[in-house]
């Protein structure tokens, strides 16, 4: 079971940033594009940005403007930078390995990080 490593997430004040990393062992087959997606309190797992190999970006709109995707092609990295955080941010954010095919969706595949807490306090 191919698995991602996260690094970063914690807790920051309203108004604040915070840089989010993940890496995955090489490259995964199947896979043209890394994603993250968030689990808020209460709620199911949804899509907050991805980053396709080449340099292709899209966000949820609850996060655009303020969340920026950027990815290492050689090496299966991807960082989120997340400014202007917001306590409706609070929960806990996941990477994902996926594909993305011409305007369609990012679809995820099952490939997963550990999951990393990001706490945005008033």
């Amino acid at each position: 079971q191919v698995q991602l490593v996260e690094s970063g997430g914690g807790l920051v004040q309203a108004g604040g940033s915070l840089r989010l990393f993940c890496a995955a062992p090489g490259d995964i087959g199947g896979t043209n594009a890394m994603g993250w997606y968030r689990q808020l309190p209460g709620e199911q797992r949804e899509f907050v940005a991805y980053y396709a190999w080449g340099g292709r970006t899209d966000y949820a709109d609850s996060v655009a403007g303020r969340f920026t995707i950027s990815g290492g092609d050689a090496d299966n990295t991807v960082i989120l930078q997340m400014n202007s955080l917001r306590t409706e941010d609070t929960g806990v954010y996941y990477c994902n390995a996926g594909r993305v095919v011409g305007r369609a969706p990012y679809r995820p595949a099952d490939y997963w990080g550990q999951g990393t807490q990001v706490t945005v306090s008033s």
